[in-house]
Parts: C-alpha cells; structure tokens; sequence
C-alpha cells in the first residue's frame, strides 16, 4: 500500500523520498505547478523589512536582478524552512516566527520583532504568492504598519491525474493521501473527480497539515479526515504513523 504526496514540486520530491528513508511506499501526485512572476524593481522604494509566508516567494526572486537590492534589509519569516531558504538566497537578518501567518504577524508587530529592526514609518514589502489564505499585509495595517505586497510566484492547478495514480485509486492500493494547503486539496478534489475516481479516493484517509486544509476535504465528503498536531511536517508524517497503526489493528 501506498502514501500519495499531493505537494508541489520540489518539496513532492523531498517529501517522497522521506517517506521512503522510513520505509514508506510513496507516490508523488503534484496537484500544484510553480510559476515564478517578475518582481517589481522599482529603484526609488524604501523598505525597512521584507515579510515572506513561503519558501516558494524566495525561490520565484532567486535569479532576479531586484533579489540583490533586499539582502540588507531583515527578513521576517512564517517559519524555519522559509527562513533557512532566505539565508540561502543571501539574507543575513533572518527572523523566524517559528508558526504559521497569525505568529508571523504577531512577531513583527510585537516589540520584540520589530525593536532596532524597523526605522518608524518605513513600508514592510511583503513578498507572496498569488492566492493568499489570509490578509497579512491587512491584519499589519490595522496594527498601523504600511505594507507593500508583491506578487511573486502563482501556484497554477494541475486539472488530471496521471494514469498510473488513477489507476492505483481504483485497484485500491493507495492507503492514504497527504495534503499540505488548501488549493493543493481542492485541485486534488477535482483531479479526482475529473478522473472518475472522486469516491475512492475520499473514502481513503486524508492527512492534512492543519484544520483549514481539512476543512476542505470535509466540505467534498471526505469521511476521514485527520489533522497534524502542528502544521509542520514531522507531525504530518506522526499522524500517518498513527493512522497506519489503527488500520492494522
């Protein structure tokens, strides 16, 4: 029986082959396709730190001339991943929230995350994906901070499953599905439907990263649907442990 990873590449691939470091027969499904998109290099703008939510936003900018104009400014980060990628693009004031987009926020409007950071006034460029899950740049403006969002990567859906996923579906050979966001889980529903495997695929175990991902599988039928302890991957893959470990008893 197999796990099938519905993650975009490349992560899909690093994730696979996790699986299978521990003995996992794993199957990769990308349901999301990356598009990097031009960053606006305006050379008149000023900013005093750069937001970033995905690794994906410093992947898009990594070979753009623009990339070069921000590594002096601190960069605040959702996460250790994505603050790892900054450091790797050239960043050296790397501040992680540690969490998801509500610690992120909370950090950089809290005195700790922006105390001898930030000069007062100065706009935050908050470099993100074209299909947002929550108005940070919003949620920091009612904190009183001026945010300016540039759309750097579009995360596209992949309308079809290949055949041999299809086919593991209607034979029966896929023990559970892996879901990281909730456009990813979407473009899977639809994949699946689209290739007349929707209600096995559902009946299946569907682990997600967190209860907004879920909430997506539930709202398609999903009968069960199970949410990492934290939304990071060690608890994704501790859920699926626990979820192969009900199945054999």
């Amino acid at each position: 029986m197999a796990i099938l990873v519905t993650r975009p590449e490349p992560d899909n691939t690093a994730t696979v082959a996790a699986l299978r470091a521990i003995g996992q027969v794993a199957l990769s499904a990308p349901m999301l396709r990356f598009e990097a998109v031009a960053l606006q290099d305006d050379p008149d703008a000023s900013y005093g730190a750069v937001i970033v939510t995905s690794a994906n936003a410093l992947r898009a900018i990594a070979t753009q001339a623009g990339l070069r104009s921000l590594l002096d400014l601190p960069l605040f980060a959702v996460g250790d991943k994505t603050a790892d990628a900054a450091r790797d693009a050239g960043f050296k004031k790397v501040i992680s929230a540690d969490g998801d987009a509500a610690a992120l926020r909370d950090l950089i409007a809290s005195k700790k995350g922006t105390a001898k950071r930030l000069k007062a006034g100065d706009p935050l460029l908050y470099l993100a994906g074209a299909d947002l899950a929550r108005d940070l740049a919003g949620e920091l403006g009612a904190r009183g901070f001026t945010v300016v969002t540039q759309t750097t990567y579009r995360m596209a859906p992949i309308v079809s499953l290949a055949p041999d996923i299809a086919e593991a579906f209607s034979a029966g050979t896929i023990s559970a599905v892996l879901h990281y966001s909730r456009r990813s889980a979407r473009a899977f529903i639809e994949a699946t439907r689209a290739a007349g495997v929707e209600i096995s695929a559902l009946a299946l175990p569907q682990c997600c990263l967190s209860d907004a991902v879920a909430t997506i599988l539930r709202d398609a039928g999903a009968s069960q649907v199970k949410v990492a302890r934290t939304p990071d991957e060690a608890a994704l893959f501790d859920l699926l442990d626990g979820v192969a470990k009900a199945a054999s008893r």
